[in-house]
């Protein structure tokens, strides 16, 4: 008996999946409204630019773009000595996400599933649902990591647990003890991806466990070249993990990611010690200067260890509104709808300047209601 049910070209959890969106860009919205004058606060970019010795090493590689790139390995060497590793412990991809995207392909089977938070990483959500296994996540609890109920959720099904630290939306951190204490609820079965994209802007803090202190055969660590160095545009990120996972991994990457500049970019960028200071003083001012100001105006900000701060709002319509309101100003924001928390929104730190600009749109708006 022939089936006149034809099966469909695309998977179900494609088919029902929602793509990232990016941010606003300014020359949209300086379209959409008619301004000159557009700051960009909402994707968590360095104010600053790139690092200026990752745009010197972009230049010296411009005449070899004829030539197919070495797959990262100059870069991972030069990660391996700078942490104390091998390169085989190493891997470079097109951002972190890039570097994600193949821990999905590599070590997900059908009938596995993902454990995360509610409203984790966008990212990580797209990818992860497009797989099509079983995607489970726990609650918050006062915007952090509840890792207790995490480790209590995990099922003989489980082989990703996926920890953002600091996190993104919320910019909140895990400490050291309760990584500690999770990790002894953590079958060696289970790998445990530790997204460290914000890392460099919370190292200082004393409670944050920086996972290279975690050299578990279980835990592979991500970070990237995007957000502290200014590299958002050239896409460049890396992990670290047991050389068993990076083998693995390895078979699965493109095979001549990341790029020869992006490449160059990041090992540039490394020496970039003075451009690392000046960035991290920059948001050390702005996230003061955000949360003073806002908490002073009455308004909920979540605590933050990155770049950017979270605003919970009592509705969606409220933060709607201030999304709308600051754009007409020029101040693009990131409404969060898509992560699963429409009732929020994320802004980044800017300039000094952007910064005060955004702080007396918030106010201007407060006044108007």
């Amino acid at each position: 008996m022939v089936n006149d049910s034809p099966m469909p070209l695309v998977p179900p959890y494609i088919e029902s999946l929602r793509p990232y969106e990016a941010g606003r860009s300014i020359d949209e919205v300086r379209r959409t409204y008619g301004l000159t004058n557009v700051s960009k606060l909402a994707s968590n970019e360095n104010p600053l630019g790139p690092s200026p010795l990752a745009l010197e090493a972009i230049r010296r590689e411009l005449s070899g773009l004829n030539l197919y790139p070495n797959g990262g390995l100059d870069l991972r060497r030069t990660l391996a000595e700078n942490f104390d590793l091998k390169p085989e412990n190493v891997i470079a991809g097109s951002g972190s996400e890039g570097i994600m995207s193949g821990i999905i392909r590599t070590f997900l089977c059908d009938d596995d599933e993902v454990l995360t938070t509610d409203a984790a990483f966008i990212g990580f959500q797209v990818l992860a649902r497009s797989r099509g296994v079983k995607y489970r996540t726990v609650p918050y609890r006062d915007w952090h990591y509840d890792l207790p109920a995490l480790a209590a959720q995990i099922t003989e099904n489980t082989k990703i647990v996926y920890l953002a630290n600091p996190n993104n939306p919320t910019g909140t951190i895990f400490t050291r003890h309760e990584f500690d204490s999770f990790y002894r609820h953590v079958p060696e079965r289970v790998l445990i991806i530790l997204d460290e994209a914000y890392f460099e802007y919370a190292q200082d803090n004393p409670r944050y466990p920086d996972s290279m202190h975690y050299r578990y055969d279980n835990v592979i660590t991500l970070r990237t070249f995007s957000k502290i160095y200014g590299l958002a545009g050239v896409r460049i990120g890396y992990g670290f993990a047991h050389e068993d996972l990076i083998a693995n991994l390895l078979k699965v990457k493109l095979p001549f990611e990341p790029s020869t500049l992006a490449q160059a970019a990041g090992i540039g960028a490394l020496m970039d010690k003075e451009f690392l200071h000046r960035s991290l003083e920059l948001n050390a001012r702005g996230l003061r200067l955000l949360t003073d100001s806002f908490r002073g105006m009455g308004i909920a900000v979540v605590p933050s260890d990155a770049n950017f701060v979270m605003l919970p709002f009592a509705s969606t319509e409220e933060a709607r509104g201030l999304t709308e309101a600051l754009l007409r100003e020029g101040v693009i924001v990131r409404p969060l709808g898509a992560f699963g928390l429409p009732q929020c929104i994320r802004i980044s730190t800017g300039t000094d300047e952007e910064n005060a600009r955004c702080v007396e749109a918030v106010g201007e708006r407060l006044c108007k209601r």
